[in-house]
């Protein structure tokens, strides 16, 4: 079942939306410069339409990444998703962001060359903390997404069972305390709409629909705001 979908990302600082159908990406635009969903996501979605000599209407999805992720990244990308779904009557789809980051090319060419290894995408959240889980390289969720503390215990006994690629934000965070054999790294790898259309595909084939009105990202976290410090 051919599907052209419309993918946005913003759960972290790089914004980024795509055009898919039949789970390849056909065009997609991506800025990553600092927290500018706000200003670059509307164009980025006008102009690849636009580019593509296409409307709204013409579009069977709209799916967007569900997070977690920055709170406000989330939040415009939902918002935006939504009103494009309400505007033309299309249906939403959510994909979680760190399963779409398992299908980066510079990921995919590492599982093809381990042949077997477990996928750990990784987050950046606050000090050594990260958002976190791990798949097979099927895409099978092994570990359930969590807000995860690194220390010198982590992955231990996944690491003495199996070799573990650890790419993403956060993987950076990883290096500085675990020292193994088996853990492996991809450097620069960030969530993409770009990423998302096989997934956004797989789920409108499954007839995978979430509802417009209610659906909200997954934080995972609660959003905590500090108050300013006054000066003196």
């Amino acid at each position: 079942m051919d599907a052209l979908i419309l993918n946005i990302e913003s759960s972290t600082t790089m914004c980024s939306v795509s055009l898919g159908k039949n789970g390849h990406c056909l065009d997609h635009r991506s800025f990553n410069e600092g927290y500018s969903h706000a200003e670059k996501l509307a164009p980025f979605i006008a102009d690849i339409l636009a580019a593509n000599n296409l409307k709204a209407s013409d579009l069977d999805a709209i799916a967007v990444s569900s997070g977690p992720g920055s709170y406000t990244g989330l939040r415009i990308g939902h918002s935006l998703a939504k009103g494009l779904c309400f505007s033309a009557s299309k249906p939403l789809i959510s994909v979680p962001t760190l399963q779409l980051m398992c299908l980066n090319k510079e990921v995919r060419a590492k599982v093809n060359f381990y042949k077997d290894v477990l996928l750990c995408p990784m987050l950046d959240a606050r000090r050594m903390e990260v958002y976190t889980c791990t798949y097979d390289i099927g895409l099978k969720e092994v570990s359930k997404t969590q807000a995860k503390i690194l220390d010198e215990e982590s992955f231990r006994d996944e690491l003495a069972k199996e070799a573990v690629l650890f790419f993403g934000p956060g993987s950076e965070k990883v290096k500085t305390v675990v020292d193994s054999k088996s853990a492996y790294y991809v450097e620069d790898v960030w969530p993409s709409a770009e990423d998302m259309c096989l997934l956004s595909q797989t789920k409108f084939e499954a007839q995978e629909f979430e509802d417009v009105a209610y659906c909200e990202p997954f934080y995972l976290k609660e959003f905590m705001a500090t108050t300013p410090k006054k000066l003196i």
